[in-house]
Parts: structure tokens; sequence; C-alpha cells
């Protein structure tokens, strides 16, 4: 009779170990939903009139932290983790993980605080320290197809530092238009991605669904979103940002279409994102129209924002969340609910202000309520998932 003890399974390990710091969504996932939620909840207060403003006045605040707080920590936990399997390469984890953490934290911290110079080199750090530690893995495997996006992040620094150094007296530059050059760079981001994996994901969950990518079409979907770069960096006249917003938008619409979004209604883990992209579609349409005069700016900027970014980042963090951790690639009623919260606050945030311009305000309070209800939701279901060890007692 053998007195050996039998090893605990999988399922028992993922219980008694702490692995925050095993991968970069991990951390980068719970920090950008909950501070996702009360960042929102606050900016609601704020700009109902109950809370004083930081340093960055006005919505400078709001669109700062969107940009370089909540998505940018997504796009470090997704880059850090994909990194590593595209090149086989080790990323931080550990101690070295704690540390772009923490200088994540130290960045939301600074903002407010009469630190202006401090919470510029800090903030503007993170992204670097970021295209680093996706850099230095890339270069060792020889990646070259994804030495842009450290290249990306390098420019968010930059950006960073633009949009800080514009609220110094003595300057010209209006921190708006480093704002809208990043919000530009994250547009890209997305628009790549999106191009790799939504219609992978769309033939691998749904078989039978046949989406396809036209390689004209990809060239020029992503070149209308350069173009929109280039004409807001040069400052071009209004007519001719409408001209290439109204060509993205029918690109865009059309790379869409060729994804079959109408065939994944039966698996949220899919859908989601085909509804996240078209949101990008309506950010081109609703910018072209503002370039116009047609519209207010910020509704084309809350459809980037909260329909894209929300989407898009909240799709991408469950199936990653549940990929990289070893689940099964199926949403229950929880990320269901998550899901059909975001595209709830687009909707009211983009359009609440436009069908009843005189509750503006109320749209943009039940907007943040909605958006901190998916984001919070999220932070606390998947605490479980980020902070325990694979199921399948992989690494990571």
């Amino acid at each position: 009779m053998s007195n050996s003890i039998e090893p605990p399974s999988p399922e028992v390990r993922a219980k008694l170990h702490f692995a925050l710091w095993n991968l970069g969504f991990r951390p980068f996932y719970l920090l950008a939903t909950v501070f996702g939620a009360l960042s929102v909840l606050l900016w609601a207060a704020q700009f109902s009139g109950l809370l004083p403003a930081t340093y960055l006045q006005g919505s400078l605040w709001h669109a700062h932290e969107m940009l370089f707080g909540f998505t940018t920590a997504v796009i470090a936990g997704f880059l850090l983790t994909a990194v590593r399997a595209w090149t086989n390469q080790p990323t931080p984890s550990g101690v070295p993980l704690m540390a772009l953490a923490a200088l994540w934290v130290c960045g939301r911290l600074l903002v407010l605080t009469p630190f202006a110079l401090t919470a510029a080199i800090v903030n503007a750090a993170f992204p670097v320290a970021v295209a680093v530690a996706i850099g230095v893995p890339m270069w060792r495997s020889h990646n070259l197809r994804n030495y842009f996006l450290a290249g990306l992040l390098l420019l968010m620094g930059v950006l960073i530092l633009m949009v800080h150094l514009a609220l110094r007296a003595d300057t010209v530059i209006p921190p708006r238009l480093g704002l809208q050059l990043a919000l530009d760079v994250v547009l890209f981001i997305m628009a790549v991605m999106s191009g790799r994996v939504i219609p992978m994901f769309t033939n691998n969950g749904i078989p039978g669904t046949n989406a396809t990518r036209n390689p004209l079409v990809e060239k020029l979907a992503l070149g209308a979103a350069i173009l929109l770069f280039a004409a807001d960096l040069l400052q071009l006249p209004t007519t001719v940002i409408a001209m290439i917003a109204l060509m993205g938008a029918f690109l865009h619409g059309l790379r869409l279409a060729l994804w079959k979004p109408w065939r994944t209604l039966t698996a949220p883990l899919v859908w989601i994102l085909h509804a996240a992209y078209a949101w990008i579609v309506v950010h081109f349409l609703l910018r072209g129209l503002s370039a116009l005069d047609l519209l207010a700016a910020t509704v084309a900027t809350h459809a980037l924002t909260v329909g894209a970014v929300g989407g898009l980042t909240l799709g991408m963090m469950t199936r990653t969340a549940r990929g990289h951790t070893g689940r099964p690639l199926l949403a229950n009623g929880v990320e269901l609910a998550i899901f059909l919260l975001i595209q709830g606050a687009a909707v009211v945030r983009v359009f609440g202000g436009i069908v009843l311009p005189g509750l503006t305000i109320a749209s943009v309070q039940l907007s943040a309520l909605l958006w901190a209800l998916a984001m919070g939701l999220y932070a606390i279901c998947y605490w479980p998932v980020l902070t325990r060890p694979r199921l399948d007692g992989k690494s990571g």
C-alpha cells in the first residue's frame, strides 16, 4: 500500500497560489477596469459640478486619464501577453511587472497633484517603458512585423509630453491637439489589431462564417486612419478632414461587412468585437459630420472611446483572460451583461445629447453609470481568474 500523497489538481492549485504577477494581462486588466469604473464616476461628479477640478482643467483630466490611463493600461496588458506568445521570449513578470504597474499607478496619482512636471515625466515614461519591455523580445526574435507597435508606444509618450507642455502659459500649442493625435494613434492600433484577430476569432468561433480580408480594402482602411492622423497633425482645413473621415467610414464599413457581423449574434465573445468595430465606422462618420459643423466633436470622440475602446477592451480582456488561464472561450450571463452594459453606455453617451439635447447632463451621468457597472463587474468577476494560476497548470 503506497503512502504517497497525490499532488493537488490544477483547480486546487489555482486556489492556493497568487498569480497576479505571472503575466502582463493580469495586473493591467484589473487596474484598468477598477480605475475605469472609479475615474468615470468621479468625472461625472465633476461634470455635474459636485467636485473641483485638478490642474488638468475642465474635461482635460477625464480625456487624459481615459487615453493615457485606462486605454494605455489595457494596451500594455495585451501587448505584454501577446508579444510573449508571438516571440516565444519572456516579457516582464514578477518584480519587473510590479515596477511597471507601480509606474502606471504613480501617473494616476500625480495628475491629481500640483506637481505638473513630475506628472508629465512619469506619465510619459510608462508607454516608453512598455515599448522597451516588448521591444527587447521582438528584437531578440527578429519579429520585424510588430516593431511598429513599440514605435507607436514611443509616440504615445511624446504626445503625453506634448499635452502637458501645452498647459504651460508660454506655449501656443493647444492641449487638445495632443489628445486628438493620441486618439488617432489609439484608433490605428485598434484598426490594425482588429483586422488581425476579428476575422480569425469569427471563423474559429462560428465555423462556416467565412469572414474574409481583402488586401486592398485592408490597405485603404488603415491608410485612412493614417491620413486622419496626418491631417490632424498638420491642422489641415476642416473640409479636408471631413473628406478623409467620410472616406474612412466607407472603407471601414466595407471592411466590417467582409467579416460577416450578422452571423455572430449567437456568440457573445465574437459579436462584442464586431459591435465595437462598428463604433469605429460610426466614429469616422461622426468625425466627418463634426468637421462640417453639423455635429459636436464630442459625439465622434465618444463613439470611439466609449463604443470602440470600451467594447474592444472588454471583449478582448474577457477572451484573453479566459484563454490565458486555461478556461473555455465561452461567455456566460455575467459576460453578456458586461457587453450589453458597455453598448448601452455608448448609445446613451453618443446619441443621448443629440436626441434629447436638454438632457445632456443626465445622459452623461447615465452613460457613466453604465460604463462603471460594466468595468466594475469585470473587475469583481475576473479577480479570481486573474489572481490565480492557469487551470491547466501551464505557466503564465
